[in-house]
């Protein structure tokens, strides 16, 4: 039997390069952010860093990376970070939407103001950042997107359903933008961290996890152990990576046995 591949197949076929590539990481200033900047870094990528943290950009980054403060729910300031790196360096070969923020609040109280906020930084701020990259990228026929989402956005926690909500929006997404750019030679992948060991805890917008979530960080992953998933899932052109690998068993509990699942999701938060 013969097969016919197109050019667009054989590079989806082919390991990716990191070295040489230039990767603009959103949220770059702590946590997983810093942490993937480090290990592209090593690997030895070109690298544009933008936060709002400038001060945490300047320890995050390398001698030679490119840093832009700046708050990306802003248009202007995601114009200028895309601008620059673009002006720097003449690509985007990754762009990583790492940035994001939380908030532990029943959806039936919270306020609407943050609940557009928590969607305004966690979709659709991702959602612009593809917007500008994208053009260039499919210009060059190749690149790739790569979304961090979250184990919630798989399986809704219903300590943060309205985050799990953001989350599950920008995994539709990366799937959706997966197949409109397929034959662009632009892929997509999404990451879905469990519980890993940031300030993303602290840095809620409101309220704190149940006791028994808390006491699951000692099961929690390093943003290191994140970073380094997140590199090999954009060498080997994975579509998701779930990280830790024991998150897909939640995955597949709950479309198996969904009663079940929703009935230990409550007891956890509480509520059964």
């Amino acid at each position: 039997m013969t097969f016919l591949y197109d050019r667009g197949d054989l590079r989806r076929c082919a390991r990716m390069r990191i070295e040489g590539k230039v990767v603009l990481i959103t949220g770059a200033s702590e946590g997983i952010g810093a942490a993937c900047a480090r290990e592209f870094a090593s690997s030895g990528a070109k690298l544009s860093l933008t936060a709002r943290n400038e001060e945490g950009l300047r320890r995050a980054a390398g001698p030679d990376s490119l840093i832009t403060a700046g708050d990306i729910t802003n248009d202007q300031d995601r114009r200028r970070v895309v601008e620059r790196t673009l002006e720097r360096f003449g690509a985007i070969d990754i762009l990583i939407n790492n940035a994001g923020a939380g908030i532990y609040q029943p959806s039936w109280e919270m306020p609407m103001d943050e609940a557009r906020y928590l969607m305004e930084l966690n979709f659709f701020a991702p959602l612009a950042m593809t917007q500008l990259a994208a053009p260039h990228m499919r210009a060059r026929r190749t690149g790739m997107l790569v979304n961090v989402g979250s184990i919630g956005g798989k399986v809704v926690l219903p300590w943060m359903t309205l985050y799990s909500v953001t989350k599950s929006a920008l995994g539709a997404l990366t799937e959706g933008q997966r197949i409109e750019l397929m034959r662009d030679g632009v892929r997509t992948m999404l990451v879905c961290p469990g519980y890993v060991k940031t300030g993303f805890q602290k840095n809620v917008r409101a309220g704190q996890s149940p006791e028994k979530v808390q006491k699951a960080r000692r099961f929690a992953i390093t943003p290191e152990q994140c970073a380094a998933a997140i590199r090999r899932g954009v060498e080997r052109d994975a579509r998701t990576v779930v990280t830790p690998r024991s998150g897909w068993l939640l995955v597949l509990a709950m479309r198996l046995f969904p009663a079940i699942v929703e009935s230990r999701l409550a007891s956890i938060n509480g509520t059964a």
